[in-house]
């Protein structure tokens, strides 16, 4: 028998993984597999037990939200040679999951994981931290890790709106300067992101065209700061037009790149906090985790 492990987070999302999680096992079962199954109590439980016993199975299969899913990724990127990696989202927003067209049904999300295909997906690094999806800092960055879980389950994406709104009055601009390859970009900014995925807070990016999940390139991309609020209306109008033309926007395809700060800077990383630095280097890992997706 194949072997499979189990990894889910009890307390993502509404706890709904309490409801089907009987439902799936036996699915699994009913399809060959032996299925080990570990709940995550605490933070940093579901990578140790990836890192620590991955390499045994045959298939590891992360039922949670974003946050749980970059814990998986975390301890499969410890592993020399990782096995494949299926996805049953469970979260608020699960950004992941839109990119690879997951069902938000969580059986029909499982079906995936038996009937799919690997897919040779690119990961990035933040100073050493793995993301599946996206690194970011400044305005609105904050806001998933300073939500609490009771507001995200009451409200889903509206807790988001609702805790971005009382920072905007508070909101930081940081002098950087952005090495990417030979070009040098200075700018003041109000934020700043690197991502792969076709979704970022439950939306679409900007850039959906450009994207590709497995090309060896992960998409920066910084808003200038604005002088006043007709300048701050003007970006708020292009990202909700998904104006990616904007002259407030910076936009660049990157494989590697070295940001300084004129302060410490907070980044978020897949919806967590990822660690406040000056200097921050991002890089690509190019088609590093098999994750099981249907076909597009």
């Amino acid at each position: 028998m194949k072997k499979m492990l189990f990894v889910y987070n009890p307390n993502a999302g509404k706890g709904e993984i309490r409801i089907h999680l009987s439902d799936i096992i036996e699915m699994f079962s009913g399809k060959g597999y032996s299925v080990n199954i570990f709940a995550t109590s605490g933070s940093g439980d579901a990578r140790d037990c990836v890192t620590k016993n991955g390499s045994e199975y045959d298939l590891i299969v992360c039922c949670g939200g974003d946050g749980t899913l970059n814990e998986v990724t975390d301890g499969l990127m410890a592993l020399g040679s990782p096995p494949p990696c299926g996805y049953i989202p469970a979260g608020t927003t699960n950004d992941f999951a839109k990119s690879f067209q997951l069902p938000a049904d969580m059986v029909e999300a499982a079906k995936v994981v038996d009937y799919g295909t690997p897919f040779k997906y690119d990961i990035g690094e933040l100073n050493g931290d793995y993301f599946d999806y996206v690194a970011a800092f400044g305005a609105f960055a904050e806001v998933p890790y300073v939500t609490t879980q009771t507001a995200k389950n009451l409200f889903g994406k509206l807790a988001y709106f609702l805790e971005g709104v009382k920072h905007l009055t508070s909101i930081k601009n940081y002098d950087i300067e952005v090495y990417i390859g030979d070009e040098v970009i200075r700018e003041n900014v109000i934020y700043g992101m690197v991502t792969n995925s076709f979704s970022v807070g439950g939306f679409l990016s900007l850039y959906k065209e450009e994207a590709k999940l497995d090309d060896g390139l992960l998409e920066a991309f910084f808003i200038r700061s604005p002088k006043n609020i007709l300048e701050l209306q003007t970006i708020v109008s292009s990202l909700l037009a998904g104006d990616l033309s904007c002259r407030f926007f910076v936009y660049r395809q990157i494989s590697e790149m070295k940001m300084i700060s004129d302060k410490p800077v907070s980044w978020t990383v897949d919806g967590e906090f990822g660690g406040s630095f000056s200097e921050s280097v991002i890089r690509n890992h190019s088609k590093a985790v098999q994750f099981i997706r249907r076909e597009m």
